[in-house]
Order: structure tokens, then sequence, then C-alpha cells
């Protein structure tokens, strides 16, 4: 997704250590008009797999897979990080370290909202040692439901979370694949999910 990357260029912040900060169009805030371009090139290519259900982590994950949702005519669940009072008792329930902030994330679902019917498609904005994305994968199949695609909208290559899910029997499609970043570049694999 040629636009996308160009935004990456532009506007995205190399942190160092393999930290690639989109704070202005997707992880703080959103521009919608991407995020709608993102969910409708996600279900283009995902669209005809009979999916009934996206899945994604709160709170960067939302927007990409609502549009997503949105453009495949689908529900989408988030899996939450607490859990609210408003959750069952029995919930369920992964973890997964986070290179962002530090230490475990737990992603819960609600068991209503997830379960044997559903042909999952798991939606994030990035795809990097993919502890996350498997996580969700681990709590969709715990629900019974049957994980049909991983879609993300930023795929670090050099962290090797392809490598694992695929390992998993999981198609994954990335917008935009990052080779390597060095101090001065953002440099984008060719002909790696375009």
């Amino acid at each position: 997704m040629q636009a996308l990357k160009e935004r990456i260029l532009t506007e995205g912040k190399n942190l160092g250590g393999g930290i690639l900060k989109v704070d202005s169009f997707i992880n703080h805030q959103v521009d919608p008009a991407m995020m709608l371009a993102v969910g409708g090139a996600l279900a283009a290519h995902f669209g005809a797999m009979g999916i009934n259900k996206v899945l994604t982590a709160e709170i960067s994950g939302i927007a990409p897979a609502l549009m997503t949702a949105l453009a495949l005519g689908v529900k989408v669940t988030y899996a939450r990080k607490t859990k609210p009072i408003t959750m069952p008792t029995n919930v369920l329930m992964a973890t997964a370290p986070s290179h962002t902030k530090g230490g475990e994330v737990y992603l819960m679902a609600s068991p209503e909202f997830l379960g044997p019917e559903d042909k999952v498609l798991i939606v994030d904005d990035f795809l990097a040692t993919g502890h996350t994305i498997m996580a969700l994968v681990e709590l969709a199949r715990s629900a019974g439901a049957e994980v049909i695609g991983v879609g993300a909208v930023i795929e670090k290559a050099f962290e090797g979370g392809r490598a694992m899910l695929e390992a998993e029997g999981l198609h994954v499609r990335s917008l935009a694949v990052i080779e390597k970043m060095t101090d001065t570049e953002i440099i984008f694999a060719e002909g790696v999910s375009p």
C-alpha cells in the first residue's frame, strides 16, 4: 500500500531499538481516511474466505480492525487488557509480552462474543515478534473459533513474527513490510505482501 508507506516515511519516527512511532495517524491520533483504505485493502484480500468476525487487541488495533470489519460487513471483537465489571466471571484469556509497554499484557474476551461458530480474521496495527497476535490466536482457538488469517497494517519483518505465525499454519497479509530500520532509514521489503 503505497500511501501507507509514504505516511510511514514522512510521519513515522524511528525511536531506535526497533520502535516505530506512528502516533500521528494510527496509534494516538487516527486518520480515518487512511484506516478506511487499510480496512478496504485487508477486506479485499480476505473477503472470499468466509470470515464472520474480526478480532483485535485494544487499543491500537481497534481502528484498522473496525474498518476491516466494516468493509467485510461483519462484527469486530476486541480483547481487553483490563477486565471491566460488566465482563462475566469466566473469560477467555491469553498473555503476551509487550515490547512497547514492558512486561506481560493480559488479553481477555467474553465467551458471549467469540465462539465455535466464528471464522476469525485477526487484525492488528503491527506485526513484530508476533507474540500479541499469537495470544489472540490462542484466545480465538480457546473459544473454539477457527482463525482464517492475520492482517497487519505494518510488519517489522526483522523481528521474525511472520515465521512464527506461518509455522502455525496462518495466512498472513501485511500492508507495509519493513525489512530493516537503521538510525537514518526505514527500508521496505519488496515483493512481500504489497
